[in-house]
């Protein structure tokens, strides 16, 4: 009799719900995923944001389990807020949410301390199962990129990532942190207040020395070793 009344007990006591913090400018499609949220009995939205200054001071005050973060944001973008947040509340987890498919995306995020990358196209038929794999201690992508990080790490472990930063120059570190950031050869130009010709050169030793060629390698690379944010 004990023991049912334990195991009644055990059945009656509620669920805690996972409770979301939905970070997105987008008004619609932020109702939109809450909806899709909200279907879940097991999580609770318990507020919304409209840019990364607004999602940084709800998750201060609300203490989320997860965030759910759009990447492009006006104030602040969705990765530097993630930084903050993570920095404030280490175990709140934030999901990436973002139209965007690049490499270089998906390595910033998770650098940022994301927990897991759902395109946006995607989120109907992923976001659930997301939410349940980074609650549960896990990071998520799909398999696409889960086969691109192997791919990266494969080339790191193959080169052993013995291509020191040391070797170049402080003005070759600046400008490939530049390329890492998107800037074209004029933009660096003009910033640095240097002939294009001049960045040419520098881009071309950058090359020579690391032995890379392809721009999002060098993305990649200035990532790894800290050069760019």
């Amino acid at each position: 009799m004990t023991a049912m009344t334990e195991s009644t007990t055990q059945q009656d006591q509620p669920v805690q719900k996972v409770r979301v913090l939905l970070a997105d400018d987008h008004t619609i499609l932020r109702s939109g995923l809450r909806m899709l949220l909200e279907s879940n009995p097991a999580i609770e939205v318990i507020g919304e944001a409209a840019d990364g200054v607004e999602a940084i001071k709800q998750a201060r005050e609300l203490g989320p389990d997860l965030v759910i973060m759009d990447v492009t944001m006006p104030r602040i973008d969705g990765l530097a807020a993630t930084t903050e947040i993570k920095r404030v509340l280490p175990t709140t987890k934030i999901l990436i949410l973002s139209m965007n498919e690049g490499d270089e995306f998906l390595f910033k995020a998770l650098k940022a301390g994301g927990s897991g990358y759902v395109y946006k196209r995607a989120a109907e038929a992923e976001l659930h199962n997301a939410i349940k794999e980074v609650m549960r201690g896990g990071t998520y992508v799909r398999e696409a990129m889960q086969q691109r990080l192997v791919q990266d790490a494969l080339e790191r472990w193959e080169h052993g990532d013995n291509r020191p930063v040391e070797e170049l120059t402080p003005r070759e570190k600046e400008v490939l942190a530049l390329i890492a950031s998107g800037l074209t050869n004029q933009e660096i130009a003009d910033k640095l207040v240097i002939s294009v010709r001049t960045v040419e050169t520098h881009r071309s030793h950058i090359i020579d020395k690391l032995g890379i060629r392809k721009r999002s390698e060098l993305v990649n690379y200035a990532l790894r070793k800290g050069l760019v944010e």
